[in-house]
């Protein structure tokens, strides 16, 4: 299994309205992506920011369709220019020593295909973790 998981704040200026739009979406994704084992949206506590999700994938196969779903991708481009900091790490328990190279290269693909979705990415003031571009995050 791979739990991915995200950490992220809101940039100041974002309406409630918006903030409510936007958690109601990604909430949505466990029934619009069949991948998807479990999902968990809601506020992180216990750390230096507002919200976080945890996605609950069967395997490297499953996580690659899940990234580029396009409702994975939808909420990328309108979740995105909403965030000020964001931080992605996943845990698994998938025997596969190269697991890790797996999932980087997971999101180097997307970011090649999907060029707008790395605009968002590489526009946001922090990015960091397994889904940062490029080879090192930053943050």
């Amino acid at each position: 299994m791979i739990y991915h998981c995200i950490r992220f704040t809101l940039k100041p200026g974002v309406t409630e309205d918006e903030k409510t739009a936007g958690l109601a979406r990604m909430a949505e994704h466990s029934t619009a992506i069949p991948v998807i084992k479990a999902r968990v949206v809601g506020p992180d506590f216990g750390g230096e920011f507002e919200y976080g999700a945890v996605t609950v994938l069967e395997d490297i196969e499953d996580y690659e369709q899940y990234m580029n779903h396009p409702a994975h991708l939808e909420m990328d481009r309108t979740g995105l220019p909403l965030i000020d900091r964001f931080v992605s790490y996943d845990v698994t328990d998938d025997p596969d020593p190269e697991i890790g190279a797996k999932i980087a290269d997971v999101h180097r693909r997307r970011f090649e295909n999907v060029p707008d979705v790395a605009e968002l990415v590489a526009g946001l003031n922090e990015y960091s973790g397994s889904a940062a571009p490029g080879p090192h995050s930053r943050g």
